[in-house]
């Protein structure tokens, strides 16, 4: 009789598909889970190059004052007249203040980071570099000849999957622009 009963259990399959069907499930909330993360940093580091990029095209802008206008040559270097010379004249800019600005972000030390509203680190940026070339005299050689600003800054975001705290992604930020005129 005990014999019957568990071989009747043995060969009952109901039920069966339920560990299964955990397995998959789970299986699909971690691949969820790493698409989700993946896309986040996606998303933080287009929106740090955007928001760059627009720093840097406002910069671009500013020194637009600056620029003589050698309508007869297409030139567009930064200088200024200065009694019977020109002098270079370039604005800077203040790209980080720009970006702390748009970004919401914090500065501590050397690094501007994004706080979320619990007090954790979203992501931080830091070490930019610009580098503003300035055209030269037109020479009548007018290619590749403008008034150009490129600019790098280093970007690092928390990792996180499953819970755990993985190896920050770090990565260099790069974007140029710059001014040429029309007429």
């Amino acid at each position: 009789m005990e014999i019957n009963k568990a071989r009747r259990a043995l060969v009952n399959n109901k039920g069966s598909g339920f560990p299964l069907a955990v397995a998959v499930t789970l299986c699909l909330v971690m691949v969820f889970a790493g698409v989700s993360e993946y896309l986040k940093l996606m998303i933080i580091s287009q929106g740090v190059c955007d928001t760059l990029q627009n720093a840097v095209i406002s910069t671009v802008s500013e020194n637009y004052d600056d620029v003589y206008h050698g309508v007869r040559e297409g030139y567009s270097g930064g200088y200024q007249p200065i009694d019977s010379d020109f002098e270079e004249s370039v604005d800077y800019g203040n790209i980080y203040d720009k970006m702390d600005t748009s970004l919401g972000l914090n500065q501590s030390g050397e690094y501007h980071s994004k706080i979320s509203s619990e007090g954790k680190t979203e992501f931080k940026i830091w070490d930019l570099d610009v580098e503003i070339q300035n055209a030269p005299f037109a020479d009548g050689d007018k290619s590749g000849q403008r008034f150009k600003i490129d600019s790098s800054i280093i970007l690092e975001v928390p990792v996180s999957f499953g819970g755990k705290l993985l190896p920050c992604m770090q990565i260099k930020v790069k974007n140029s622009a710059g001014y040429t005129p029309e007429f």
